[in-house]
């Protein structure tokens, strides 16, 4: 029987290279996490020998057009649909309960409604969390700033991965003895008098993986050099735009991770049976030239524990 199913198996492989899969990608903005998501799927299907049509859509932000998107590649009948970031998934579920839906950088894809239980989706949804250690994130304040007592957050109330976070940061400030300055942001033009809004009012900021604060970062890492306030990430792309430090997830190796589960789903894997995935390991990364912007010195024993960008 192994054996049999081990043929089935080479055979689909073998058709998959001799015919092209037509697969639909949906991206609620670009930035650089979502992008490298996005890489590592196009690499993983290259390197597991899949020829792909690929058709790529950004909404740039705007929800509307993202559900626009969605409509149009469905209409399309591509054979897989890549949504990445949660308004793309749930844009992406709405519009079809057929064509299977690869998911990546979406945080908690069964509170965003768009599976029924990680272990079994349930839904013609699977794919891969970027559920990122946000205790461990704010626990790296006390690291760098020992005295600091106040943190401020800015986040989009939209986005349902971000409101996820933000109450486990709740939780995690209430047992750091941190007290939390919460503003929200709607769209990305709006990032820069957010982060204004927070001077003289915190000791360190913490962006979370929201896609709206992350696609306009630079007007955060701009804020916080100016009043010399360390910025926390949640994720490693963010650090090496210019933020202090993160324990972050490594979004390309969660995209080629995503795309090993396409795969699996080309090959005859139903999705409703195909439980979601974690990255296993987060990379605690600091910048020393964004410390010595922000006027942080980086403790030795920190330096010595992680992945250092110059």
């Amino acid at each position: 029987m192994k054996k049999l199913q081990w043929m089935i198996s080479l055979i689909f492989i073998i058709s998959l290279v001799a015919c092209a899969v037509d697969i639909g990608i949906i991206q609620i903005i670009e930035h650089p996490a979502l992008d490298a998501a996005r890489r590592g799927f196009m690499d993983e299907l290259e390197a597991r020998g899949v020829k792909a049509n690929y058709s790529y859509h950004n909404a740039q932000g705007d929800i509307a057009t993202l559900y626009t998107i969605a409509g149009n590649i469905v209409a399309s009948k591509v054979d897989l649909i890549l949504a990445i970031a949660t308004p793309s998934a749930q844009a992406a579920a709405n519009a079809t309960s057929e064509i299977p839906i690869l998911i990546t950088a979406v945080t908690d894809p069964q509170n965003a409604g768009l599976v029924k239980d990680f272990d079994k989706p349930g839904t013609n949804v699977t794919g891969t969390s970027d559920m990122n250690p946000v205790e461990k994130q704010l626990e790296l304040v006390k690291r760098l700033v020992p005295k600091a007592s106040s943190v401020g957050i800015i986040y989009n109330a939209g986005e349902a991965n971000s409101v996820v976070q933000i109450e486990i940061a709740k939780k995690a400030a209430e047992k750091l003895g941190l007290k939390l300055v919460l503003v929200t942001v709607s769209e990305t033009s709006g990032v820069f008098q957010a982060a204004q809004s927070l001077q003289g009012r915190v000791d360190a900021v913490y962006v979370p993986t929201d896609n709206t604060v992350v696609a306009a970062l630079e007007s955060v890492i701009a804020f916080c050099e100016r009043n010399k306030i360390p910025l926390i990430a949640g994720e490693t792309e963010s650090v090496a735009r210019g933020a202090l430090a993160t324990i972050g997830l490594d979004y390309y190796e969660l995209g080629r991770q995503t795309g090993a589960m396409a795969v699996e789903v080309l090959n005859g894997a139903n999705p409703a049976e195909t439980p979601i995935q974690f990255q296993e390991t987060a990379i605690l990364m600091v910048n020393k030239s964004a410390a010595q912007r922000m006027g942080i010195t980086i403790p030795q024993d920190l330096l010595e524990e992680a992945e250092v960008v110059e």
